[in-house]
């Protein structure tokens, strides 16, 4: 029978051979997100990696359960970004949400049977999310009110309930942060027009609107003064869940070029004879066994000091790495590789959104940049030439 997790990643990969590869160009062409699969990815426990078995999770760690994305981003990179988000949400609502949220929510969300996401971005900040503008009132009866905008909010008008960070006040800074969870069919909610996102047109991108929208104190899951710590955890974990659907997203480049390499006649051989082609994949094979084991190490360190810093580098290289395969599988391909049959190009343009999401490159570099300085700090100095350092 396997351990627990090795049931999960035979279910993630039964879920991608049956349901993501043979569907998502006609999801695409739809453009509408395909709600039956994601029901069906509950049905085989993939909606509620994190959370306890008491509400209808697995149970797993983070360390294991994130490997899922890795088969599940074998099909398509942005249905697996997708889960992933809803995952954080359930582990988000298990873990920390109130007892009358949880009893009302959590085991639709571990089951499939509603979605959640996540609403930090807006308009104005992108990466800096202490610049927020929205804003929770807290009235005398326990409610709050909610006015303000969000942006690039996944499953746009899809989701049945955004996890929300607010400001309760003027102040800058981040110490009256809060996250409270906002039912799509709260009165005053409303989304702005889809972005165009060719290549994952089925995933909703889009803006949220909030207008005097109340919400029950039962809908709060992180309190003043833990909103952006607990926000920062789960862009941890959604950078590392990233770093492993690239992993998924990699070896489908890397299969699709070995498959066409192997066939292709050219110069009295085969292209894969060829040493600049073997070299080429060689490489890629070398990046994607150094992604694995760098987004299964950070996946272990969530949690603790060193997790930011593990998601960081597991940010930084792993999507770069995605890149460069799918750029460099559509190379070998020659003028087929851009051909939407070998879908070389769709792979190209998911890497690429995936370098961006939950913190760019360029993030992952000040973080990792910052943590060189105070680990700087604590070395002996080294004596600077006369005159260098003046």
């Amino acid at each position: 029978m396997g351990t627990k997790i090795d049931r999960i990643l035979e279910a993630a990969k039964a879920h991608c051979e049956d349901v993501i590869k043979p569907n998502v160009d006609g999801w695409n062409e739809k453009g509408v997100w395909p709600r039956a699969a994601s029901a069906m990815a509950g049905a085989a426990g993939l909606t509620g990696l994190y959370a306890p078995e008491e509400w209808g999770g697995q149970g797993l760690p983070l360390g294991e359960g994130i490997r899922v994305y890795e088969e599940l981003g074998k099909g398509d990179g942005a249905y697996a970004f997708a889960l992933s988000m809803h995952n954080i949400c359930t582990y988000a609502t298990c873990g920390f949400g109130t007892e009358a949220f949880k009893e009302k929510w959590a085991k639709d969300l571990t089951s499939g049977r509603k979605l959640a996401n996540f609403a930090l971005t807006e308009p104005q900040s992108g990466s800096d999310a202490m610049t927020m503008y929205t804003r929770a009132k807290i009235n005398g009866d326990g409610t709050w009110t909610i006015n303000g905008s969000k942006a690039w909010v996944s499953l746009a008008d899809e989701a049945d309930v955004y996890l929300t960070v607010v400001k309760t006040s003027d102040e800058p800074g981040h110490k009256d942060m809060a996250m409270i969870a906002i039912p799509k069919d709260a009165e005053g909610v409303s989304f702005g027009p889809r972005y165009d996102t060719p290549s994952y047109e089925f995933l909703p991108l889009s803006e949220m609107y909030f207008k005097d929208v109340v919400v029950s104190e039962d809908n709060i899951i992180l309190p003043i003064g833990q909103g952006l710590q607990g926000s920062l955890m789960a862009i941890d974990i959604a950078r590392v869940s990233i770093a492993s659907g690239c992993c998924g997203l990699m070896e489908t480049a890397l299969d699709t070029a070995l498959a066409y390499a192997k066939n292709r006649k050219m110069f009295g051989g085969k292209n894969l004879d060829l040493d600049g082609i073997q070299w080429m994949l060689g490489d890629i094979a070398t990046n994607l066994e150094v992604s694995r084991l760098l987004y299964r190490e950070a996946a272990n360190a969530l949690g603790t000091d060193r997790g930011p810093l593990m998601a960081a580098h597991a940010k930084r290289f792993v999507p770069d790495a995605a890149v460069d395969a799918a750029n460099t599988c559509t190379q070998v391909l020659g003028g087929s590789g851009l051909l939407k049959e070998y879908g070389l190009d769709r792979l190209s343009r998911l890497a690429q959104m995936l370098r961006i999401v939950d913190g760019t490159t360029e993030i992952s570099r000040v973080v990792i940049g910052r943590a060189l300085q105070k680990r700087a700090k604590g070395l002996p100095d080294i004596a600077v030439p006369k005159g260098y350092g003046e």
